[in-house]
């Protein structure tokens, strides 16, 4: 047996099994509410000729972080009433457009009004729970996917990582340090797929191989961890943005963003303003920022998980989804990143605008939103 596959097994757990589960509510401590007026719209092109053009737009969902009111969609030229279902791994919920013979390009747009929360946990590694057996509702988040494998290889690079068992937080800090210190950021050079595989291979990437890594490494070593794709209601070539969570029971489900984080402190180190002191004393915030579980602001989320089905079916399963998944015939549309400088051609294009009841300061550009945590 796999050194760490034992350790596992004899970790033990004063964590009552019935208080796991996977549809609790976030819990972490809210902070600096606001609100936007959200016109967010798909323009898809079809191939020449296309029979069907099926489009999903995923539905944020209201919860203990963001409330979602007003929501309505349209569709123009071709006037389309959505179907709005949810898929039954995640429950991820998404209006669906079916085009029949379409000419030329049709837009998709959702308005909608969101209030959003800065959300802390203050995730204390001490008192985070060891759990020996996962209920089978966790199975989602600790499985073995194509692109978030739970294999040898990514065992053997979790042990590597984490090379003395502890805490369940000390362990993804420590998998979160390695990945910085491992990864470099690119839109030019990425998956949008959240590839671990990718990651790993190659070193570099999107928010989402950063995170597609963390997940794989975090079930490598036995927790729940799942991907979270939402958008920055702010101006962006690419609105979309990824995080991801773990489940770490007394705290539930905490928020990780580590490519912001990598990104944070790399402008840290640059800022020529700040004295060696002052880059040391924010490096370090920001990193305990990280590790102790944080969602700023500027975000909300659109949809959980990955490889999972649509609903309605697509013709394949989706790794993730990031604005839109669109298909043609029966063909999936290839994914778009709006902020690579190489991308000349797009066969889909979000246009959005955003409208905030309060200036919006940025978690990730702002150095002092780094003092308001214990």
């Amino acid at each position: 047996m796999r050194p760490l596959l034992a350790l596992l097994i004899l970790a033990g757990s004063s964590f009552a099994q019935g208080k796991l589960d996977p549809n609790q509510p976030y819990q972490g401590r809210k902070s600096n509410p606001i609100t936007f007026e959200v016109d967010f719209s798909a323009v898809v092109t079809p191939p020449y000729k296309a029979k069907v053009l099926k489009i999903w737009m995923p539905i944020p969902p209201s919860d203990a972080i963001q409330e979602v009111t007003e929501s309505t969609f349209t569709t123009f030229p071709v006037e389309l009433k959505p179907q709005i279902a949810a898929e039954p791994m995640h429950g991820n919920r998404f209006a669906y457009f079916e085009f029949k013979d379409p000419q030329g390009a049709q837009i998709v747009r959702h308005r909608f009004t969101v209030k959003l929360h800065q959300v802390n946990w203050d995730v204390d590694p001490e008192k985070v729970e060891k759990v020996t057996n996962w209920p089978d509702s966790f199975k989602p988040y600790l499985r073995d996917e194509p692109f978030i494998p739970v294999n040898d290889r990514f065992l053997k690079v979790a042990e590597e990582v984490v090379k003395q068992r502890s805490s369940p937080a000390v362990e993804m800090a420590t998998v979160f340090a390695w990945i910085n210190n491992t990864m470099k950021y690119s839109h030019e050079e990425c998956s949008l797929q959240a590839s671990a595989v990718f990651a790993l291979d190659n070193k570099i990437g999107h928010c989402s191989d950063y995170h597609g890594l963390a997940t794989a490494l975090g079930r490598s070593l036995g927790y729940p961890a799942r991907m979270t794709y939402g958008i920055n209601p702010y101006p962006k070539n690419s609105p979309s943005h990824c995080r991801m969570e773990v489940y770490l029971p007394p705290y539930g489900w905490v928020s990780f963003d580590v490519s912001e984080t990598q990104q944070m402190i790399a402008k840290i180190q640059k800022n020529a303003s700040l004295t060696d002191e002052e880059r040391m004393k924010f490096t370090a915030l920001a990193t305990r920022r990280l590790e102790a579980g944080f969602r700023d602001n500027a975000w909300f989320l659109q949809t959980r998980g990955s490889d999972y089905d649509l609903a309605p079916p697509a013709a394949n399963k989706v790794a993730v989804v990031r604005t839109i998944y669109a298909e043609a015939d029966g063909v999936p549309y290839a994914e778009p990143d709006p902020a690579n400088p190489k991308a000349k051609a797009l066969t889909w294009m979000t246009v959005h605008h955003y409208k905030a009841d309060r200036p919006l300061v940025k978690a990730y550009d702002d150095v002092k939103t780094l003092l308001q945590q214990p």
